[in-house]
């Protein structure tokens, strides 16, 4: 049997709507949808009807390509708003033959989210670090294990609920419910992290357009998370400035001529640029990595803060993975060596299969990722899909709400 998948990622610079395949266990890409985003900013929504319409026409060219019209999907969570912390849940075994039972876990976890969240707050995560029945510690899976006591304990991921109402509106706007909201990292994680780095320690940071998000992995799971909002949008705007040009031009550049390793460029490569005016400049390459070197230092020196203060910096063997657009920025592994102190690689999504040729990419770790989060331990559920008929008909549609009269 197949199930049929949706999944969103709503970043700050696009947004990408892939549909899954699941056949055997075996995910196939089947739909594909990109569009440049409007209405977000560090990773929130600003403005619903810009973003409603960007998600409309990624959502239409993503269910042309498939051939199927979707009606709920996974979408992808970021912005400062998001927090995390951990917390133990303690809960009587009930007596019988079977040991720890589903049962027995749901109520260990549900007494692990009775904590005290705010009302303009809501979680979004809660996911088991690890179980204790009676004195034995450590324990993994406590499915069919004996004992008195169960405890766990789990990591909480928090978010504001008028940012998660946002995006939900913003969804519904065109016809698709909201099955989850998976947090950035998390999802970017599934995508690209090997059994060995979670079990070893790792970091993910997936540096999209205004934010970084990060996750520690540890033992097989997550231990802690946080959104940082910086990201690729403030290298660009650096540049922006510093050359006295307009964003695109300076996104331009970033991209063709963009370097973290200011010592490693020939100080005599120049270019030309056409700044706010229209007379072209001549700007020197070494001059333009200072710049970006300079703030994608500061995004890992937030890193290291973060880490350090949540007292998990030895817990990195297998160092950082770096995902999202800015990813692919010269030398930034290098950057990230220097100030972290750990191996660092680019990732770029694994064993894809289908509709795959623009999606090797750490652009779109998170996207893959939410496909691969449905099939997960976290979340096993089935999309509402049905074949598709008349192309346009939700853009039609949603455009008419948008019309006066």
């Amino acid at each position: 049997m197949e199930e049929i998948v949706l999944g969103i990622d709503i970043g700050t610079t696009k947004i990408c709507a892939l549909v899954g395949e699941v056949r055997n266990r075996e995910m196939r890409i089947i739909g594909l949808g990109m569009q440049p985003s409007a209405g977000m900013r560090k990773g929130m929504i600003v403005d619903v009807p810009s973003a409603s319409v960007a998600l409309a026409a990624a959502l239409e060219a993503a269910e042309q390509t498939s051939g199927y019209q979707l009606s709920q999907a996974l979408i992808s969570v970021a912005g400062e708003h998001i927090s995390s912390t951990n917390n133990r849940g303690l809960v009587a075994i009930n007596r019988n033959e079977d040991g720890v039972t589903p049962q027995d876990i749901d109520r260990a976890l549900e007494t692990a989210q009775a904590i005290a969240i705010p009302s303009n707050r809501q979680i979004v995560h809660l996911i088991p670090r690890h179980y204790t029945i009676d004195d034995h510690a450590g324990v993994r899976q406590p499915l069919g294990m004996h004992g008195y006591r169960l405890e766990i304990e789990a990591h909480i991921v928090t978010a504001a609920t008028s940012a998660i109402q946002n995006l939900t509106h913003c969804a519904e706007t065109v016809g698709i419910k909201a099955e989850e909201m998976v947090l950035n990292a998390l999802a970017s994680g599934e995508a690209v992290l090997e059994p060995a780095e979670r079990e070893m320690g790792v970091l993910i940071a997936d540096i999209g357009g205004g934010t970084t998000d990060l996750a520690l992995y540890k033992q097989g799971t997550v231990w802690h998370t946080k959104v940082i909002p910086i990201g690729g949008y403030h290298i660009t705007n650096d540049i922006a400035i510093g050359l006295r040009a307009p964003y695109e031009v300076a996104e331009k550049v970033k991209i063709q001529y963009g370097d973290c390793r200011p010592a490693e460029i020939d100080p005599d490569f120049v270019f030309m640029v056409e700044p706010f005016g229209g007379e072209k400049i001549q700007v020197g390459r070494q001059d333009l990595a200072q710049v970006i070197e300079a703030r994608v230092e500061e995004i890992f020196h937030l890193i290291l803060k973060d880490i350090q203060q949540s007292g998990y910096d030895e817990y990195l063997p297998a160092g950082i993975v770096l995902t999202g657009g800015t990813a692919l920025l010269r030398g930034i592994t290098s950057v990230a060596e220097r100030v972290l102190n750990v191996p660092a690689r680019v990732a770029t999504p694994k064993n894809l299969v289908g509709l795959v040729d623009s999606l090797h990419s750490p652009a779109y770790a998170t996207s893959v990722g939410l496909l691969r989060w449905a099939g997960s331990e976290h979340h096993r559920y089935q999309t509402h899909a049905q074949p598709a008929g008349l192309w346009g008909r939700r853009m039609g549609s949603f455009i008419r709400t948008l019309l006066p009269g």
